[in-house]
């Protein structure tokens, strides 16, 4: 037993390793590139605070008081809690075990789909370095945990009675708190329930009911199926989405883009092999989650955490047919029997207090946050001068970190919560924040008196030349202040 506990399997490994890598080679400092974490952790707080929800924007002075949908209030309140704990070491800890705990499933996964050891050692690599890209203090991060936790279950499942459904009610509402990826819960058991529909119909039928109890846990969030149509619409408004960056296609020409297309290379062989080997489920996943990857850059890491496993599966089959690899393979298998006896729980336990030790030294500690490189942390100390009633323009990207610089005290015009500003605040944003015919109406009708804006900024420019005057500066932005 004492064995067993001591000596690591692949599983706890991989999510060490990966532990390991978020926090000190990608850098903890790396999580809080998004400024939408700064929202997030004040709303959390707020909550954790009145023992409420927000029903209005507490935030703008350009929506201030309309409605607003906190749909990943749960994610909120546990960044918040953390914040609580630890500051913004202890929501890049909360991130970084998440993060680590979904390269465990992700193993586990692989190997309930019938993939091979040494093929997801040899995977595990593009799946990190994928899955990275969106690596932020945000909920999704929550919702990767779930969605993979989905998937081992619906591999393993082989009866399905009352007690089995309940579960599935009670995670799936858990995840409708958290994040707007619940909906993946169902989508995915129906993938599972349309791939079995033609070979086994009583498995199929499994499927529909995991589908039905997932759908029906959704509902218990405090908007109820108002929830599902906000989401729903929110999606759907291309108008909207079209604006935003993470919804457009991921660019190949970029510089990660290498084990962007060998994660989806990989992801699509494992698909078209799955088909030819009649695994029609597999199949329809990942066919599904890569053409949402190549609509949308933010679906990438789902193809290196749901569909590399179910590739696995196929590739390893594949293989079996090959005679000359009769004898790897056979090694690997035993290695996977060895590696099912282990489980390293003392280990994983160790290594990660170590880790998180380690992470309170200065030389790591003071790195965790929102980088002066990245940030107008020097250019925002002045807007304490400023009046309650300034109003101040600023892009999104600084909107949500002002809102936790200063608590939600001074106001913003914009923030990272599109699905609130909405399609036609965007555009009007777009004019502004380009310079383009037309700001000027924009400037007066929000009548703003102060401006943060990046130092190459075509608004500052513009206003420069209309007389503005500058206030503060640092290498990031330049605060603005109206003649």
């Amino acid at each position: 037993m004492l064995p067993a506990l001591l000596l690591p399997n692949l599983a706890a490994m991989l999510a060490m390793a990966t532990l390991a890598y978020c926090l000190f080679l990608y850098g903890a400092g790396e999580l809080f590139r998004d400024s939408d974490t700064g929202w997030h952790i004040r709303t959390g707080e707020s909550i954790l605070a009145t023992r409420t929800l927000p029903r209005t924007d507490p935030y703008s002075f350009s929506k201030a008081g309309e409605p607003w949908i906190d749909w990943e209030w749960g994610s909120d309140v546990l960044m918040g809690l953390a914040h609580r704990v630890d500051g913004l070491r202890g929501v890049a800890v909360l991130t970084a075990l998440s993060i680590g705990a979904c390269s465990w499933l992700w193993c586990r996964l692989s190997f309930a789909a019938g993939g091979d050891f040494l093929i997801a050692a040899l995977l595990a690599p593009p799946m990190v370095t994928t899955a990275s890209l969106h690596w932020l203090a945000r909920p999704h991060v929550f919702g990767w945990l779930f969605l993979l936790g989905t998937m081992l279950y619906l591999e393993r499942v082989r009866h399905v009675g009352w007690p089995s459904l309940l579960a599935v009610v009670g995670v799936s509402a858990i995840w409708a708190n958290l994040h707007a990826s619940f909906f993946l819960g169902s989508g995915i058991a129906l993938l599972y329930a349309a791939g079995h529909f033609l070979t086994d119909r009583a498995k199929s039928l499994r499927f529909v009911w995991i589908a039905l109890a997932a759908l029906a846990g959704s509902f218990l969030n405090p908007y109820g199926w108002h929830l599902h149509a906000h989401v729903l619409a929110y999606l759907r408004n291309e108008e909207l989405t079209s604006r935003i960056a993470e919804f457009q296609s991921f660019n190949f020409h970029d510089k990660s883009a290498t084990q962007v297309a060998l994660t989806m290379g990989l992801g699509a062989m494992g698909a078209v092999l799955a088909l030819t080997q009649r695994k029609f489920a597999h199949f329809l996943v990942g066919s599904v989650v890569l053409f949402a990857a190549l609509r949308s850059a933010r679906v990438i890491p789902l193809v290196a955490l749901a569909v590399l496993p179910l590739a696995n599966g196929a590739i390893t089959q594949a293989l079996r047919g090959v005679r000359r690899l009769k004898r790897a393979l056979d090694y690997s298998a035993g290695l996977r029997a060895i590696d099912a006896r282990v489980n390293g729980g003392i280990f994983t336990v160790v290594a990660t207090a170590l880790m998180l030790i380690a992470l309170r030294a200065p030389a790591f500690s003071q790195q965790i946050g929102f980088s002066a490189k990245q940030y107008p942390v020097r250019a925002a100390d002045a807007i304490a001068k400023l009046p309650e009633n300034a109003r101040l323009a600023a892009t999104d990207h600084f909107g949500g970190y002002l809102i936790y610089r200063y608590s939600g005290t001074h106001k913003v015009f914009f923030d990272g919560r599109s699905d609130f500003y909405g399609a036609d605040f965007m555009q009007q944003y777009f004019v502004l924040n380009t310079a383009r015919p037309g700001w000027r109406e924009i400037v007066r009708s929000f009548g703003f008196t102060h401006a943060l804006l990046p130092n190459e900024s075509a608004l500052a420019d513009a206003l420069e030349h209309a007389g503005w005057s500058r206030l503060a500066t640092d290498p990031v932005a330049t605060l603005w202040e109206a003649p």
